[in-house]
């Protein structure tokens, strides 16, 4: 935990990584060793978790800084799970030119959407990935709670003109869009993935700074909980800042 920065990003990952081993485990037979491609997969943090757990990991990042970070932290790896990940620079939207049709048994893509404008044509790629049967991971900003997050900072000329759009700019000062529910859940039927689960991400602790430290380890713990009960609740998880969708291919 400690390892993936501040408080924020360390819910996020941990909280995505369980949601995933959840579903993994609904799906799946245990003990199976699975195919998965992790499109954007940044920094590398969910890649490895599942590498660690056994599964053959494909990892493809279009960013060459955060794909030599991802190297480096698979350096680090024993060589049982090293040989258990591959990790190549490309875009998501391009997967037909990396892979076969049906090559994987989990596609993951988390935090990527917000950055491709239209992006029905990479998710229909996407699933087109997928072993039928196979499980599509997205995580996406929001759509339907962009007012949340400046409503509880006092930023009321934003959080009002947050209410008419899905464009917003991002902490990382760039413009980029969000998702809704509803919209995203009729893609997913439209590729042949339809919506199987979905849960809210960050409900309590959007606010955070990017930097604030974790508490000690019984505090994270509850908070942990906190955030992962209201993450499959409603209606807490409906205004979660991000909203992870699961996707099954018939």
């Amino acid at each position: 935990m400690e390892g993936l920065g501040g408080l924020r990003n360390a819910v996020r990952q941990e909280l995505v990584g369980r949601q995933v081993d959840e579903q993994i485990v609904h799906r799946f037979p245990v003990g199976r060793r699975l195919r998965v491609l992790d499109v954007g997969m940044g920094q590398g943090t969910q890649a490895l978790r599942l590498a660690r757990a056994g599964h053959m990991v494909t990892g493809l990042e279009q960013d060459p800084d955060m794909l030599a970070v991802a190297h480096a932290a698979l350096a680090a790896e024993p060589p049982g799970i090293r040989e258990r990940v591959r990790l190549l620079e490309g875009d998501g939207r391009e997967t037909g030119a990396h892979f076969g049709p049906g090559s994987f048994d989990v596609v993951l893509c988390h935090g990527v959407l917000m950055y491709v404008p239209e992006a029905d044509a990479m998710l229909a790629g996407l699933a087109r990935m997928l072993a039928p049967g196979g499980l599509l991971s997205l995580l996406v900003r929001n759509g339907d709670a962009l007012a949340m997050r400046p409503g509880l900072a006092g930023d009321w000329s934003a959080a009002l003109a947050a209410f008419d759009t899905v464009e917003y700019t991002n902490r990382l000062g760039l413009e980029v869009r969000a998702d809704r529910l509803a919209d995203l859940t009729a893609t997913l039927s439209g590729i042949g993935a339809p919506l199987h689960a979905w849960y809210g991400v960050r409900v309590f602790t959007d606010g955070t700074e990017a930097g604030e430290s974790l508490p000690r380890d019984a505090e994270l713990e509850r908070l942990l909980a906190a955030e992962d009960r209201a993450g499959r609740t409603d209606p807490y998880r409906g205004v979660a800042a991000l909203l992870h969708l699961c996707g099954v291919r018939g």
